[in-house]
């Protein structure tokens, strides 16, 4: 009786709780919040100082008492006390003034997650102030959000490639035939671009700029026409700041080993499907989601790969988010694709 009229007073929330941001949903009313996942702390006292679009502000540029950390890496929590502060924040944000009223909260999580991983986001989540946890995986989330008929007894294919790990999953009859995670993503991309600038033209830039020349210039296939992006960053042999220009050609090619990690992960999920539903597969193609799904021309290069047809979710940075919450406002009938 209790859970029911806690219930009645409370949200119940569907979090994607994602290396780069975490975007929480609200039963019944939609996406409320889409913040950067990153913390700001006092180095001495540990003591959170900023949360999210705030912290990100500062990412760089931070005294030595100051520290801008991302808790999350590769899609699971890599610091778990800073993680709990952050999902308390972003609750307690979203609730206004009913901090007393604990919510039920879906967290969507990778596929290949561990049992030790789920463990770390499930007690995150209720130290946080959580009344009951959930979880469902990625790829089914943002299957849901782009809305695949995942229930009919037929092969659909995602490849959900956000900031810390890219899925790749094939879903029948609303459970998961095969599903692949591999930890190459959006950061990778970043940390791929900062090395490149950093040996080609002995300039060091910060992972801001690195996201920033990624969505400017980013491309896994070749553009119609050159585009180029001034950098700034600082000179390592002289020590002073400097510009660069950067071409989206230096750029593919910073980021060709990454984006061939991926392609590769896809070959490998259409072998391993099996023959019925891969014919399905053939028919309907892959449904592309997560902000890495974005960069220019990947579509086309997974199109030449495979030999499929690719198609972009209506919403890819929101996919996971809405597959959850979908789930969350049809709790009871949709319940079978999550686990505790």
């Amino acid at each position: 009786m209790l859970n029911f009229l806690l219930g009645l007073f409370s949200s119940d929330l569907a979090i994607d709780l994602g290396t780069a941001n975490t975007l929480i949903y609200a039963k019944g009313k939609g996406i409320i919040l889409r913040e950067p996942s990153i913390v700001a702390i006092n180095s001495g006292n540990k003591k959170v100082i900023a949360v999210g679009r705030e912290a990100k502000e500062m990412l760089g540029r931070t005294p030595g008492t100051i520290a801008a950390i991302r808790p999350m890496k590769d899609g699971v929590i890599a610091n778990f006390e800073v993680t709990e502060a952050m999902i308390r924040y972003f609750i307690q944000k979203v609730h206004n003034r009913k901090k007393l009223l604990r919510p039920i909260v879906m967290i969507a999580v990778p596929s290949g997650i561990t049992q030790v991983e789920k463990r770390a986001v499930r007690d995150s989540a209720l130290s946080a102030g959580a009344r009951e946890v959930y979880l469902i995986e990625e790829p089914m989330a943002a299957a849901i959000g782009a809305g695949l008929p995942i229930n009919e007894p037929s092969g659909n294919m995602i490849l959900d490639i956000g900031g810390g790990t890219t899925e790749v999953a094939v879903i029948s009859m609303s459970g998961i035939v095969y599903s692949k995670s591999v930890r190459v993503a959006g950061d990778e991309m970043d940390e791929a671009l900062v090395n490149f600038v950093k040996r080609k033209y002995n300039l060091l830039i910060g992972e801001r700029t690195a996201e920033d020349i990624k969505i400017t210039l980013g491309s896994a296939y070749q553009l119609k026409e050159t585009k180029t992006m001034q950098v700034k960053g600082r000179d390592l042999i002289l020590g002073i700041p400097k510009i660069i220009t950067i071409t989206d050609e230096e750029v593919r090619e910073a980021l060709s080993e990454t984006i061939n990690i991926i392609v590769e992960a896809v070959k490998v999920a259409l072998e391993r499907t099996p023959p019925e539903l891969a014919a399905d597969i053939v028919d309907k193609g892959i449904v592309l989601a997560g902000g890495g799904s974005m960069i220019a021309g990947l579509d086309t290069r997974l199109r030449e790969e495979s030999g499929l047809p690719i198609t972009i979710a209506e919403n890819p940075l929101c996919s996971v988010v809405l597959g959850a919450g979908r789930v969350i406002d049809n709790f009871d009938e949709m319940k079978k694709v999550t686990f505790k």
